[in-house]
Formats: C-alpha cells, structure tokens, sequence
C-alpha cells in the first residue's frame, strides 16, 4: 500500500513537473506544414541570394565577410513572420544600418571592449526605438560593429554601408520578391478601415489604445494587425452564438423587385404599401441593381408635378426632376447569398450602415431581404427561426 502510494505521488510530481515545462514554451501561433516549408525556403533563397549578389559585385574582399552573422536573424523575421512590424522595411534598413553607426561610434570611443559592447547595444536599441526602425537583429549588428576585429575597425563608418547596409538591401529585395511570389503581402500595409473610420460594434479603437498604453510593452504585432484580428475573432463569436444560422433562415420572403422604368410616384405607393422600407430594383433581366430606400427617396430633389403630396414641401420646384425610381435608389448594391451566414452581414449592416440586404440566387435575382432587425432575431435568438425551404 505505501509503495503505491509514492508510486502515485511520484506520478503526479512529474505530471507537475511536465506542466511546469510546457508552461515554458512560446506560444506561438499554429502554421500549417506548407507555412513552415515556406519560410524556411525564403530563408535559403534570401542569404543565397544576398551572399552571391554580394560576391558579383565586390568579389571576395580578404577583409571584410560577403556576409555578416545578423543577416540570418533578418532572414527568420523577414520569411518567417513577414508581419511583423519588426520586420518591415524601413525596420531592416534603418535597423541595420543605425544600430552599425552606433556601434561603430562607440567602438571607437570608449576603450574598454566590453562597456563599448554594453553600451553599443543599449544606444543602439534607444535609437532605433526613437526612429521607429526595430529590429533585434540591430543589437547584433551593433556588438559585431564593437568587437568584429581589426578589419571591421579599419573599414570605421563604411561599415555600417557595407556589409552591412549592402547586405540589408539585398535581403530585402530578396523578400520582397519571395514573398509576394508565394502569397505573403510584404510589406505588409495596416488594414483597411471600416466605412466612416470607426467600427459600431464590439470595442471601439480608443478601448484598445487604452489597454495597450496599460500594457506598456512593445508587441511583435502592429496595432492594426492586432485590432482587425480582435475584431475576426468577435465576428467568429457571433457567428458560433447564432449557431450556423443562414441569409436563407431569417429572411422575408414577401418581396419583390421593382423594374427600374417604374414612375416614382408608383414605387413610392410601393414603398408605403409594404411592411419593409426598401425596395429591390431589377434590370429587365430581372436581376437586383440597386436598393431604394425612404433616404433615397427623402435626398432626391425636384419631384415637380409627380412628387407624392407628402413630399412636395422639402425640395424646390427648379431642381432636376427624377422621374423613375432607377434613377435615385443607391447603386451598386451589397447582396447576399441564401447560405451566406448571418454573421458574414454584421460588418456591412454596423459599419457600412445597411439597413437591408437583397438576398439572390446565382443569377442575381431577389428570393428574399434581410433587416437589421432580422439580423439581430437570427444572432441573439430574439423569435424562432423557420427552416429555409
């Protein structure tokens, strides 16, 4: 009995053991196979690229390398996590070059190795903090320019231009093109805002640079980057809340387009006839063009003899008249299909400001209209949703 139980307490120390390891490791996004073999692609052919570039053009210099050692740093954040604000152009070029004048300088001021090492490297991070050029290869690039050896010490500030400035240069180029070639935007551009600037929903841009300026430490994520993966990840939740729900579930059914020839006068009887606000214009082909909504008809101007009674007061009798609905509705239009999933509308109904969503077939013809207030139903389980038949 009391073997087993020191066997038991023996297992669960190195259960505990193995937690407190894995506890340990980086925890690094997941990357398929293919993501992996990709990097280390870029890798070969960036140094290979760089060092052979390097030996056309200069030869094989007896005193300083083709290539200096921080360039393979370079190379892991510029194939592997292209992303990355660190490994950014101005960040490789700046980075490097900066980090060997300030090496360089310190090298030649301050006589004892060491403390020209420490304080290389520590100016060196300073400077490319205040220019905005980070890049932790720079504080290699720095030690190397304080203690490379007599060569590196006679080539004084040029060699800062070359090797290592050369060698920035080329590597960058060198990724420029793998990684374009092989699906990765380099460089990588914030993303796109949202129409109007600002998101509607979920949490509001000055709720992040509040927590970040909390936070008070340096990502290796730019904070665009990190705000639009919030914002997928919110998505991704309502999405998963709705449970699958589909355009095709919550949809009305009880619409119809409107040709775009039709009298405004007539689509305006439409319009109020109608438990939706909206109405779908058709091409003769029957397919959805645009959307009139009561904004459309409320900012045309100039209805003359066919405006509605109750709208002749708002606009003056000596603007354009437009006489059919084709011309005031709003075009293009966002459409959806019948297995779009509800979720999928939420950035163009918050942030584009939609209010309804013509939902089409394959030929672009009307089979049904979302609102917002279907939306909401179909997310958040406002009324039992009816199966799309």
């Amino acid at each position: 009995m009391q073997a087993a139980v020191v066997c038991i307490h023996s297992r669960w120390r190195a259960v505990k053991f193995i937690d407190a390891l894995k506890r340990l490791l980086p925890a690094l996004s997941p990357v398929s196979p293919v993501e992996r073999l990709r990097a280390c692609g870029g890798a070969l052919v960036g140094i290979l690229a760089t060092g052979l570039v390097s030996r056309l053009a200069l030869g094989d210099s007896p005193d300083l390398p083709l290539l200096v050692a921080p360039m393979g740093a370079s190379a892991v954040l510029l194939f592997a996590v292209p992303s990355s604000p660190l490994a950014q152009p101005w960040s490789i070029l700046g980075g490097n070059v900066i980090s060997g004048l300030v090496g360089i300088a310190c090298g030649q001021l301050i006589p004892d190795p060491i403390a020209a090492a420490a304080i290389g490297v520590a100016a060196a991070i300073g400077a490319m903090l205040l220019l905005r050029c980070l890049h932790p290869p720079g504080g290699a690039v720095a030690l190397t320019a304080v203690l490379g050896g007599p060569a590196i010490k006679a080539a004084g500030f040029g060699f800062a231009l070359w090797p290592v400035g050369l060698n920035s240069l080329l590597l960058l180029i060198a990724a420029l093109a793998f990684n374009n070639v092989t699906g990765r935007r380099y460089p990588h551009l914030a993303p796109a805002s949202p129409a109007g600037g600002a998101r509607r929903i979920g949490f509001a841009q000055s709720d992040l640079d509040a927590v970040l300026a909390g936070y008070d430490e340096v990502l290796d994520v730019s904070r665009d980057d990190l705000d639009d993966l919030l914002h997928k990840v919110e998505l991704r939740a309502l999405e998963r809340q709705a449970g699958g729900v589909t355009c095709g579930a919550v949809m009305a059914r009880d619409v119809a387009a409107v040709p775009a020839d039709m009298p405004l006068a007539a689509a305006w009887a439409a319009l109020n006839q109608g438990r939706i606000k909206a109405l779908p214009v058709a091409d003769a082909a029957g397919r959805v063009i645009g959307l009139a909504t009561r904004s459309d008809f409320i900012k045309a101007t100039g209805w003359g003899a066919v405006r509605p009674r109750g709208l002749r007061r708002l606009w003056p009798r000596t603007a354009p008249t437009p006489r059919t609905v084709g011309q005031i509705m709003t075009a293009p239009v966002h459409c959806a299909a019948p297995d779009t999933r509800l979720a999928a509308l939420v950035p163009a109904m918050t942030e584009a400001g939609l209010r309804h969503v013509p939902i089409v077939d394959g030929d672009d013809r009307l089979i049904g209209l979302v609102t917002q207030t279907d939306l909401l139903a179909g997310l958040f389980g406002e009324r039992r949703l009816a199966k799309a038949g």
